[in-house]
């Protein structure tokens, strides 16, 4: 079949891996893709921000099945409108989206539906946030931010500053009008892919996230610098309670409030003392984690995919994850997240891969024929071992033959599950 997938990062270029080693899928076009996905099929010149574009290309393409990347689109509608066509989606319309477009409609729905999440309060102005603020306390811009819109403030000058982001300095936007305020949960943290045509679900295997830029998880929030899989903090026992206590519970919610979501659902869960509880709700693929769990799964993900788009999905095909361990390690430009540093010459991946990792492309571009840098993070190298650590051998060993100036990586991915 031919599948159009929607997106540019490291996540979308693990994604068309998965799909181009699918057998149903026969042709693989991605809009508008990056260099590494360029080697796997077409590249349509189209930003996931062109929903109109976006939706044409689909319709006049012929194409068996859209897979939706990012979460702008979703957001935006595009899985209705192409539904509405006739077009079979992986992605949730733009009701079920609002689980990740606006924090403060996702604490609301856990409420209504008493799935256990961190106290909070949602304010509209800072006047408003800062009475009887306390710290620590998180911060987070109700709207889209990719990834950027939190604040873990220990402090309540943190906390202040934060705010004054959103209300007074406009650093997200209209994303950033709306705040919602949330009690600082403690516990292991670890992220849970759901795939789900609206009736019936599987889950993927668990992964854990690294948030911050810098070793020992210091520094600023990011899009996420490494994952692993699977988290060994989330045991079987425990992921039996998640799905009774927060999966079903959130499937059950959107079903009775009338939508009809199709797709991956990312729960991000915090292994409290007192029990697993939602941190947030993403409507796709999170990235990093994605690139580390779909190397651990043989699968034709394009026949999975469809048969989720097309409401139809059988828990039972889902295979298996493979023995072993999985590790996703981003190499980041020098001053990420605060800036990215555009046009730097990429060397070494063919080294990379010669070594057995995969190098999945997150923020590249071609530029007088050579590869270069177009984004903060940069590349995703991703080992596979039969343990951990030997998965992080893998990812290391490659990440050493990566050059361009100012590449940096943390060096402790998987600390937790190490110790």
């Amino acid at each position: 079949m031919r599948v159009l997938l929607i997106g540019s990062g490291g996540r979308e270029h693990a994604l068309g891996w998965a799909l181009h080693r699918s057998s149903s899928v026969t042709t693989l076009v991605s809009a508008p893709g990056n260099p590494g996905l360029s080697a796997l099929g077409e590249c349509l010149p189209i930003t996931v921000d062109q929903s109109e574009a976006l939706f044409e290309a689909a319709r006049s393409g012929n194409f068996d099945l859209v897979v939706v990347g990012p979460e702008v689109p979703l957001v935006e509608g595009l899985a209705d409108r192409l539904r509405d066509a006739g077009i079979p989606v992986f992605g949730p319309g733009s009701d079920g989206a609002q689980l990740e477009g606006s924090k403060a409609w996702a604490k609301e729905f856990m409420t209504r539906h008493k799935i256990p999440t961190a106290a909070s309060r949602t304010v509209t102005s800072l006047e408003e946030a800062t009475r009887e603020l306390r710290a620590p306390i998180v911060v987070k811009a109700s709207g889209l931010a990719a990834g950027k819109g939190v604040t873990v403030a220990e402090s309540l000058e943190e906390a202040e500053a934060a705010l004054e982001a959103c209300f007074e300095n406009d650093r997200f936007g209209d994303s950033g009008h709306t705040v919602v305020l949330e009690e600082k949960l403690t516990g292991e943290e670890v992220s849970l892919f759901v795939i789900t045509d609206g009736k019936q679900y599987a889950c993927l295997p668990s992964s854990q996230d690294h948030k911050r830029a810098f070793d020992g998880d210091e520094g600023p929030n990011t899009g996420g610098m490494g994952a692993y899989s699977p988290a060994p903090c989330l045991s079987a026992v425990m992921l039996e309670r998640v799905e009774e206590e927060i999966v079903q519970p959130t499937l059950n919610g959107l079903s009775k409030e009338g939508i009809d979501y199709r797709g991956l659902l990312y729960v991000g869960l915090m292994l409290t003392p007192e029990g697993p509880k939602v941190i947030e709700y993403n409507v796709r693929f999170g990235d990093p984690e994605t690139q580390a769990v779909l190397p651990s799964i043989e699968q034709d993900w394009g026949l999975l995919f469809l048969s989720i788009a097309k409401a139809a999905f059988n828990p039972s095909d889902l295979k298996a994850p493979s023995a072993g361990a999985s590790v996703c390690i981003v190499a980041a430009t020098e001053n990420y997240p605060e800036s990215s540093d555009k046009g730097l010459v990429i060397e070494g991946i063919e080294e990379a891969e010669a070594t057995g990792a995969l190098v999945f492309h997150a923020g590249t571009a071609m530029k007088h024929g050579e590869l270069v840098t177009a984004g903060g993070r940069v590349l995703n190298v991703v080992g596979r071992g039969a343990t951990l650590k030997e998965a992080l051998d893998v990812s290391y060993t490659a990440l050493d033959r990566v050059r361009f100036s100012g590449m940096r990586f943390r060096k402790d991915i998987g600390f937790r599950a190490l110790s």
